[in-house]
């Protein structure tokens, strides 16, 4: 398609355009002008329209409507709903947040200082305990039915990709996951096939449900909001599930989806105990350890510990690959890290082509010879 330059003229009375049409494109031209013409026989400028359709925009997103469900553990905010509130700001309008757990006033304290949060709704009640997505969909569907948004999103994490198709499903319209960029109120772009290629989904629905991947908006300032908070009737128990423990591995490394720095292994450690190797490095620079699916399918670490397609998005300043061979799933969740650093002994080795760094070195060599030079 050959480029057009147009001319627009200062004044609003006529139309200037000035660019070689052939007489079959100008008489098309002029037919498609016409539709500019009102009852006085005035001509809209073409810059006049194009301001319209703007303010048109503008006038539609005041209308939007978002509501984040906020993911936490009733005492701290998850990260990863920091940045979905970032992606409900995209959208334009009102941002409202819905806190639902058993004793929640600290989050909610905290959720009323986010900068771009207008509103905080409160519900508590036991059966919250645990995020049960059957106890939680109600609470959404009733607030829903209450305020009438036009959007509903979450993180994209294990709680927003349980309970958010769900909600979708029973408002009858189709979830759109783990979004990437917003283009416009009713147009999202998400990865597919591993990230090898981009989609763009322009959504109809009449209540847009989406999930939002965390590493791709930064996270809303913690401090300079105000908004208000509200209470939320609770509706009763569904009952159809229970809760019953949580058992939760404890660390004194960071947690790995929102560390700075992140140390991760593949099967060329060989074992589960050396892995011992890595700890030791990320000891030394405050790293969280993660994992490739190959290392957690030989059963050298546990599945929590996965980063890939099918385990963990990351995106640290600093990610180090030891022993990792750079499959697709692998890269997936990992190739939008700051600086990404591998260490293979196999110059052929797929991690290669995405990092910024590479050694080619045994890494039962050179991975103790940088945790000693780190601890001096």
């Amino acid at each position: 398609m050959q480029a057009t330059t147009w001319s627009v003229p200062k004044k609003n009375t006529a139309l200037d355009i000035s660019r070689e049409l052939s007489t079959t494109t100008f008489s098309m031209l002029v037919a498609q002008l016409a539709s500019f013409i009102n009852r006085e026989g005035v001509v809209f400028t073409m810059h006049r329209a194009i301001n319209k359709t703007r303010q048109l925009a503008g006038f539609l997103q005041r209308f939007q409507s978002t509501l984040v469900v906020a993911e936490h553990n009733n005492d701290k905010l998850t990260p990863i709903t920091l940045s979905a509130i970032t992606a409900a700001n995209k959208l334009g309008g009102e941002v409202s947040c819905l806190v639902a757990g058993t004793d929640c006033a600290k989050v909610v304290a905290e959720l009323s200082k986010v900068l771009g949060v207008n509103k905080v709704l409160v519900a508590q009640h036991d059966a919250f305990k645990g995020a049960l997505p059957e106890e939680l969909t109600p609470i959404i569907l009733a607030t829903q039915q209450q305020f009438k948004f036009t959007h509903i999103c979450a993180g994209a994490s294990a709680f927003g990709k349980n309970l958010l198709p769900r909600v979708a499903a029973k408002l009858d319209v189709a979830p759109i996951s783990d979004i990437i960029e917003i283009q416009s109120p009713d147009t999202f772009v998400r990865t597919i096939y591993a990230g090898n290629a981009l989609s763009t989904v322009k959504c109809n629905e009449s209540v847009k449900v989406f999930t939002v991947r965390g590493t791709a908006f930064e996270p809303a300032a913690s401090e300079g909001g105000s908004a208000t908070s509200e209470d939320v009737a609770s509706s009763s128990a569904v009952g159809v599930s229970e809760w019953l423990e949580q058992n939760l591995s404890k660390s004194d490394r960071p947690e790995l989806a929102g560390a700075k720095v992140v140390v991760s292994g593949g099967r060329g450690l060989k074992s589960g105990e050396n892995f011992q190797l890595l700890y030791d490095l990320a000891e030394t620079m405050n790293a969280a350890v993660g994992a490739s699916r190959a290392a957690v399918d030989a059963g050298y670490v546990p599945n929590d510990m996965q980063v890939g397609q099918t385990g963990k998005i990351v995106a640290p300043e600093l990610y180090i690959a030891v022993g990792i061979s750079g499959a697709i799933q692998h890269l997936a969740g990992m190739k939008d890290s700051k600086t990404i650093v591998a260490i293979n002994k196999d110059p052929e080795a797929p991690i290669f082509l995405v990092s910024d760094f590479g050694l080619v070195a045994d890494l039962f060599k050179a991975v103790p010879e940088m945790t000693a030079a780190l601890r001096k």
